[in-house]
């Protein structure tokens, strides 16, 4: 199993949503911002339930593994019912499964989640929402190998960043060993990724800040996104 996030970075990781890709050239657009610089591809899988959107499924992501075996997919479950995805994503040749903090119902719950994708052999994550207050995912962060906080409320790519989701990580960075990583997603780009890299994120998730621009950009764009 790829050990790239458990592996201290000397700087922030650049994680391309590949749901800003062009899906009709989506394994293309994929190798080319890891060409680019970019250090692994962050998958949105959504369920129209827990977020009014749909997007991939498992086949997507055997489809994306097959075609570059070597880029490590974080894959971030936007689902009501996660522990219905671990399997078919795991076998599908996802590095990462994260899950959010909102479909819990217990720290115990989560924990109990967190163990089962360990069970599968793939590393683990734990999201919260914007309106989430941080306290209700603080007592799990030592369970998991990376927390994401998001910064945009999830389900459509392209939406601002909220800023008021920096204190989130400041709260949750002091918590984290030298193998945890912290990530931020929603409205990355050149104008905020200084801002979460100050408050300690070192994993920056960008979709539209890369896929919305052309290729020939995209070198720079991570470059800038590295700070």
């Amino acid at each position: 199993m790829n050990d790239l996030l458990t592996t201290k970075p000397a700087g922030p990781m650049i994680a391309p949503s590949i749901l800003a890709a062009d899906f009709a050239h989506l394994a293309d657009d994929a190798a080319a911002s890891l060409e680019a610089g970019a250090d692994l591809l962050h998958v949105d899988i959504m369920d129209g339930h827990f977020v009014p959107n749909l997007s991939m499924g498992p086949a997507l992501c055997g489809s994306l593994h097959k075609a570059l075996p070597e880029a490590y997919l974080d894959v971030h479950l936007m689902v009501s019912d996660p522990g219905a995805y671990f399997k078919p994503f795991a076998e599908a040749g996802a590095d990462l499964l994260s899950f959010h903090i909102e479909v819990c119902d217990s720290e115990q719950h989560a924990r109990d989640l967190c163990g089962v994708i360990e069970d599968l052999g793939v590393k683990t994550g734990i999201v919260i929402n914007p309106p989430t207050d941080v306290e209700r995912v603080l007592p799990v962060v030592d369970a998991f190998d990376l927390v994401l906080v998001m910064s945009v409320n999830p389900g459509f790519g392209g939406q601002a960043f909220i800023p008021d989701v920096l204190e989130k990580g400041r709260r949750i960075k002091p918590l984290l060993q030298d193998h945890q990583r912290l990530e931020i997603d929603g409205g990355i780009g050149p104008e905020t990724a200084h801002l979460a890299i100050d408050a300690g994120f070192d994993v920056l998730v960008a979709g539209s800040a890369i896929y919305g621009k052309p290729r020939d950009q995209w070198k720079e764009i991570v470059r800038i996104l590295r700070g």
